[in-house]
C-alpha cells in the first residue's frame, strides 16, 4: 500500500447460520408427528398429553396436520392408552363437558406403539406408523417433521436417542425436521451431564436438542426479561449500588408423597435448585442481550454463570424434615437434604458483593416460588422508618401470579406517620378472564417453532453443574449434613441466621395479601 493510500477490507461475518437465519426462513409445509416416549408414564400422562391438548384445543395443532403417537414397553392398545390419559386432558369436571368434543377428536389423534428402549424392533414398527401417517397427510418426502419427547429417565436417554438416530429420523432437506425433546436431570454432577450431552452429542446436532426446563415457561419468569429491559426506571437501579440482596425461593408445604425414592438419589439442590432456580437466577442477573435470538440470550446467561464464584461452607444450610427417612423406599441412614439454603456470589461489575439467596425445601409452612428483591436503605432516613423494612420488588411466580413492589407510604390521617404498603399487579385482579398457559404448553410450542430461546444449551449446563458439583460430592459422601427440621416449620433456624448474616432484612408488621376480584 502506497503512502497516503487506504485500503478497505470486508469483514468476514462471524455470525452462525442461527444468529444469521430468522425461525421462520424456510417453510415448513409438511405434518407433523409428534412422538411421547415414555407414554405410559405418569409425566407424560399429567403433563405432556395435557399441554398437548391444550395446543389442539386453542388452534396450535390442526388435526389436518398433527398425529401424536405413544411409545413405552407396556403392551396396551390405541384405546387403553386415550382411557389411562383422558381424565388428566381437563382440569375439572365444569370444563370436562364444554370440551367433551374436542377431547374425543384429540384423543383420535393418538396411536399407541409398545416396544423396548434398547432394540430396533419396536423402534422400525414406530418408524413405520409415523410414515404411513405422512404418506396419508401427502408430505413430500424430507418436509415432513417429527417431534420425539423423552418423558423417561435419564438413564435411557442414550440407547432411545440412538434408536431414534437408527431408525426414526426424517430427512431435513425440504424443509423437514427431526427434534428431542429431554427432561431434568440432565445428570448428577459435571461429569455425568458431560457424558449424557457427549453421547446424545455424537447422535444429533444442537439445534436439534431441547433439554426442558418447565420454568422457563412459567409466565413471570418469561416477564423477566420485558420487565428488566423494556422499563426504563428499572435500569438504572438493577445493580450493586442500589440493590442490597436478591432471594430466588421455592417452597412445598408437603413432603415426598410417595415418590422419596426416586427424590432420594437427587435430593432438593439437584432436583430445584440446580436447574429451576438457577434458570430464574441467570435471567435476574444476566446483562442485556445484543438481541432476542436465543443464542444472544443464552450467551448472556452462560457468561453469568462463569462470573459465580465458588461457594462456601460458610453459606449453606442444609436441612432434612423429621420423618423424611420413614418412608420405606428411603434409606435409614439417609444424607440426602430436602431443604438447602445457599448464597451465591457474583464477580462482575453490575453484582460484586450483592449475595444471591438460592432457598428450596420441602415440608415447609407454605408453599410458593418467588424472586425477591431487596434494595439498601434509604440515606439520610428523616422519617426514621428504617425499622419497618426496606423497599423490596417481588415477582410471585405461584401460585397466585403477582409482581409487587414494597415501598414505604403516609399512613392516611392527621399524623405524619408511615406504614409499608404495596403497588400491586396481580394477575388474576388485572388480566381477568384470560387463561395463564401451562409452562409445557408454551415450550412444547416452542419446540414445534424451532425457538431454544427458553430451553438449556450444553454449554450451560456445563457451567451450572460446575458450580454445585464439589458441593454435591461432598454430600453424597456423608462430609456435609443436613439439619434435621419440623415438618410445617420455615426450615432450619440456621437458614435465617444465615439470611441474616447475608444482610437480609425481614420486614414485621407487614404480609402481601393477593387481592380478592
Amino acid at each position: 500500500m502506497g503512502s497516503g493510500q487506504w485500503s478497505v477490507e470486508k469483514r468476514s461475518s462471524l455470525r452462525s447460520d442461527s444468529f444469521s437465519k430468522d425461525i421462520d426462513d424456510v417453510p415448513e409445509t409438511g405434518c407433523l408427528s409428534i412422538i411421547v416416549l415414555g407414554a405410559s408414564g405418569d409425566l407424560a400422562k399429567k403433563k405432556t398429553f395435557p399441554a398437548l391438548f391444550n395446543l389442539y384445543r386453542q388452534g396450535f395443532l390442526p388435526a389436518e396436520e398433527v398425529h401424536i403417537f405413544g411409545y413405552a414397553r407396556t403392551k396396551i392398545s390405541d384405546e387403553e392408552l386415550r382411557n389411562r390419559i383422558r381424565g388428566f386432558l381437563v382440569d375439572n369436571k365444569a370444563a370436562s363437558s364444554k370440551y367433551s368434543d374436542d377431547v374425543l377428536k384429540f384423543l383420535e389423534l393418538i396411536k399407541y406403539v409398545s416396544g423396548s428402549y434398547d432394540t430396533e424392533d419396536g423402534f422400525r414398527r414406530l418408524d413405520k406408523e409415523i410414515s404411513e401417517h405422512e404418506i396419508s397427510k401427502n408430505s413430500h418426502e424430507g418436509s415432513s417433521r417429527r417431534l420425539f419427547y423423552l418423558a423417561l429417565p435419564p438413564s435411557v436417554y442414550p440407547s432411545v436417542c440412538k434408536m431414534i438416530r437408527n431408525c426414526c429420523m426424517n430427512k431435513s432437506d425440504l424443509g423437514g425436521w427431526t427434534r428431542i425433546v429431554v427432561e431434568k436431570p440432565f445428570g448428577r454432577d459435571l461429569e455425568s451431564a458431560e457424558k449424557l450431552s457427549t453421547q446424545i452429542g455424537e447422535l444429533f446436532d444442537e439445534p436439534q436438542i431441547y433439554r426442558i426446563d418447565h420454568y422457563l415457561g412459567k409466565e413471570l419468569v418469561q416477564n423477566l426479561l420485558v420487565l428488566r429491559f423494556a422499563n426504563r426506571f428499572f435500569l438504572p437501579l438493577w445493580n450493586r449500588d442500589n440493590i442490597h440482596n436478591v432471594q430466588v425461593i421455592f417452597r412445598e408445604d408437603f413432603g415426598t408423597d410417595g415418590r422419596g425414592g426416586y427424590f432420594d438419589e437427587y435430593g432438593i439442590i439437584r432436583d430445584i435448585i440446580q436447574n429451576h432456580l438457577l434458570q430464574v437466577f441467570c435471567l435476574v442477573a444476566m446483562e442485556k442481550p445484543v438481541s432476542l435470538k436465543p443464542e444472544h440470550i443464552r450467551d448472556e446467561k452462560v457468561k453469568v454463570l462463569q462470573s459465580v464464584l465458588p461457594i462456601t461452607d460458610e453459606e449453606v444450610v442444609l436441612g432434612q424434615y423429621e420423618g423424611y427417612r420413614d418412608d420405606p423406599t428411603v434409606p435409614d441412614n439417609s444424607n440426602t437434604p430436602t431443604f438447602a439454603t445457599m448464597v451465591l456470589r457474583i464477580h462482575n461489575e453490575r453484582w460484586e458483593g450483592v449475595p444471591f439467596i438460592l432457598k428450596a425445601g420441602k415440608a415447609l409452612n407454605s408453599r410458593k416460588a418467588e424472586i425477591r428483591v431487596q434494595f439498601k436503605d434509604v440515606p439520610g432516613d428523616i422519617f426514621k422508618c428504617k425499622k419497618q423494612g426496606r423497599n423490596e420488588f417481588v415477582i410471585r411466580l405461584q401460585p397466585s401470579e403477582a409482581m409487587y413492589m414494597k415501598l414505604t407510604v403516609k399512613q392516611p390521617g392527621l399524623d405524619m406517620s408511615t406504614v409499608q404498603s404495596e403497588l400491586d399487579l396481580s394477575y388474576r385482579q388485572r388480566y381477568q378472564g384470560v387463561v395463564i398457559p401451562e409452562a409445557y404448553e408454551r415450550l412444547i410450542l416452542d419446540t414445534i417453532r424451532g425457538d431454544q430461546q427458553h430451553f438449556v444449551r450444553r454449554d450451560e449446563l456445563k457451567a451450572a453443574w460446575e458450580i454445585f458439583t464439589p458441593m454435591l460430592h461432598r454430600i453424597d459422601d456423608g462430609e456435609f449434613k443436613p439439619i434435621p427440621y419440623q415438618p410445617g416449620s420455615r426450615g432450619p433456624v440456621e437458614a435465617d441466621e444465615l439470611l441474616e448474616k447475608a444482610g437480609y432484612v425481614q420486614t414485621h408488621g407487614y404480609i402481601w395479601i393477593p387481592p380478592t376480584l
